[in-house]
């Protein structure tokens, strides 16, 4: 255990040098073992990317502009990230959250709902899709994380990678982000999901993250915590702190 431990610490300090590592999810379980974690954050260099706050809506976690009136493009910034449907827990960087829970309650699975997606279509970036679910509704618990990222040879097609890794122990995740680094064009994250630290209460846990994010893109981070056995997570946010008109300048 003590190998892993030095691995996701390793993998966080690389997460904490990182100037942008974009949108990121964390699918883990806490310290004790009595419940399960999933952390999301979001980042931004662009004024209308920066433009956002989290809100908890009861279990659901949303975007919202943080002025209205500065919106350039809500396309792909205002989606629900959080989602869930009985013990299943969604996470993931876009509106593929709404398409994993319509085909989740159809009775479908987590890889034929994504099969219908595609990455993001902002050129040249085009940003992967990362997503996550928590499956709590069998006798063992699932997870699975997902990265949806163009083709290098023509990104006009996607890669599509998909994961179902055991279960973490106890103060241990794994995470995905949308960037290796800043750049341009941004580089996209490669390889399987990190292993990274969980450990610590759900405030500390949040303040952690946070000051790990790089402090001039960071804009959004929340925690959801989750009953071991399943029940509704309880939502904890932060948002960067700035004046009402700070988007208009």
């Amino acid at each position: 255990m003590s190998d892993l431990l030095d691995v996701a610490e390793a993998n966080f300090r690389e997460l904490a040098a990182n100037p942008y590592p974009g949108r990121g999810l964390v699918l883990g379980r806490s310290t004790d073992g009595a419940a399960w974690v999933q952390l999301y954050w979001i980042m931004g260099r662009s004024a209308n990317s920066r433009n956002r706050v989290f809100v908890a809506d009861g279990t659901t976690l949303r975007t919202e502009p943080f002025d209205a009136g500065a919106v350039e493009d809500p396309t792909l910034i205002l989606y629900d990230a959080m989602l869930e449907l009985e013990r299943v827990y969604l996470v993931s960087n876009g509106d593929q959250t709404r398409t994993l829970r319509d085909a989740l309650a159809r009775g479908g699975s987590f890889e034929e709902a994504l099969a219908t997606r595609e990455r993001e279509p902002d050129a040249p970036n085009y940003t992967p899709r990362i997503s996550g679910m928590l499956d709590l509704r069998g006798t063992e618990p699932g997870l699975a994380l997902s990265l949806l990222k163009a083709n290098r040879a023509d990104p006009a097609r996607t890669d599509r990678a998909s994961f179902r890794p055991a279960p973490p122990p106890p103060g241990f995740g794994l995470g995905l982000t949308t960037y290796r680094g800043d750049g341009s064009p941004l580089p996209s994250f490669t390889g399987e999901p990190l292993w990274l630290p969980v450990a610590g209460s759900p405030g500390a846990l949040l303040a952690r993250y946070w000051e790990a994010l790089a402090p001039a893109n960071r804009v959004a981070l929340a925690l959801k915590w989750i009953p071991l056995r399943g029940g509704p997570g309880a939502l904890q946010v932060r948002n960067l702190e700035r004046r009402p008109d700070a988007t208009r300048q």
